[in-house]
């Protein structure tokens, strides 16, 4: 067995003669359990949070999206739409026009984006499963279905023959407008269904028409696009779905993900599970600093050991190794103590919930190998930075 490693299994899991020796090592031990236990927990609860927030977005966003690279809509040919029939990286694709528009009802105006979509369109987004009222609007016809927070903020009901609710776009084009009625295309809408998904920029946004109603409102041809949204067949990758989605439109569309989709979104939730790692590491940080005045006082203490060690022969260099191994086991057993202390935390809320956001809503909790990889990580590279500082003190001036 390597001899300063055996020495220092010694000291770490024996009791000092000295009481304020033992006592901060049980502190600096206890510290880093709780650290670990902390850090692990914390992540764990960060990522059923990002897993909550990002279940609104994928419930709606499709796998794979095309937009065009100039401008705000793109043309589809015959070709390449029978290209897109018989490619096998999709089971199934949208067309969509989007733009945005004001909405006047009864007296009450609200401006959101107005969603033309076909028939396909819940078969890669699955959005009808959010309809709480009414059902979904039927092809070919000046139906829409609009979100909660549009109901509620234009009081619209479903089926409203006394109240029209009426569309404006503006009118492409350029030059001076006389008649400012001249300037807008109108549509009047039937309301046939209203639905939640829980996100409020989603919910306060959409207003659902048929593709054929929205491409007439903006003067659009019949395969004129704001973009097409994708299902991707089982078992493909997204980077051979990209690529076939290239070829069928080279140089004419961009291809975004989900990710790209929601990239704010995807920005912020990383920018706090940093910061949230940064804190409770420096918490880490702080356990450890007791580390280090623990491995001090027990080169003081083991002075006369450390000496005779030295007149027999032992090098400096293997002296310093003896604190340092010590420094490492008390940091990696506080460490795998304090994660198994934080799985059981884990597994007990997401078998029980016993902590609740509302009555209704645990808090969401997800065990991820990941985050165990994080802080093992974390507590082993502290743990040598703590015991190298520590170690450091042993010297040849300290033994002569």
């Amino acid at each position: 067995m390597n001899f300063p490693f055996y020495i220092a299994k010694r000291y770490a899991f024996s009791l000092s003669k000295t009481t304020a020796i033992n006592v901060i090592t049980f502190i600096a031990s206890f510290g880093i359990i709780v650290g670990a236990m902390a850090l692990f927990v914390v992540l764990s609860v960060f990522s059923g949070l990002r897993d909550f927030s990002l279940s609104f977005t994928n419930a709606t966003d499709p796998d794979l999206r095309i937009e065009t690279l100039i401008g705000k809509s793109f043309f589809i040919s015959e070709a390449q739409e029978n290209q897109l029939k018989s490619a096998k990286e999709f089971t199934k694709y949208t067309k969509i026009v989007e733009e945005r528009a004001l909405f006047y009802y009864n007296k009450k105006e609200h401006v959101g984006y107005l969603k033309g979509v076909d028939t396909n369109f819940n078969s890669v987004n699955g959005l009808d499963k959010f309809l709480y009222a009414g059902d979904w609007l039927e092809p070919n016809t000046n139906q829409v279905v609009v979100g909660s927070g549009v109901s509620r903020k234009l009081a619209l009901g479903l089926f409203d023959f006394n109240n029209v609710l009426e569309v404006y776009v503006p009118k492409p084009g350029s030059g001076m407008i006389e008649n400012p009625e001249d300037a807008f295309n109108k549509s009047p809408l039937l309301t046939s269904g209203i639905f939640q998904v829980g996100d409020e920029r989603v919910d306060q946004k959409y207003i659902f028409s048929s593709i054929p109603l929205a491409q007439g409102l903006l003067n659009y041809k019949p395969n004129q696009l704001t973009y097409i949204d994708f299902k991707m067949a089982p078992n493909t990758s997204e980077s051979d779905a990209v690529d076939t989605l290239n070829k069928i439109f080279p140089n004419q569309v961009k291809v975004k993900n989900r990710a790209q989709l929601n990239d704010a979104l995807y920005k912020m939730l990383n920018t706090e599970n940093i910061v949230v790692y940064l804190i409770f590491t420096l918490v880490i940080i702080i356990a450890l600093f007791n580390l280090i005045g623990a491995i001090i006082m027990m080169i003081i203490e083991k002075k006369n050991n450390l000496k005779t060690l030295y007149n027999l022969g032992t090098e400096i260099k293997y002296l310093k190794n003896i604190f340092l191994f010590q420094g490492n086991i008390i940091s990696i057993f506080g460490g795998i103590l304090g994660l198994i202390l934080g799985i059981i935390v884990v597994l007990i809320q997401q078998q029980f919930e016993l902590i609740m956001i509302t009555p209704s809503l645990a808090y969401p909790v997800v065990f991820e190998t990941k985050n165990i990889l994080i802080v093992l990580f974390t507590i082993v590279v502290l743990g040598f930075i703590a015991s190298k500082i520590a170690s450091s003190t042993v010297s040849k001036k300290l033994l002569e």
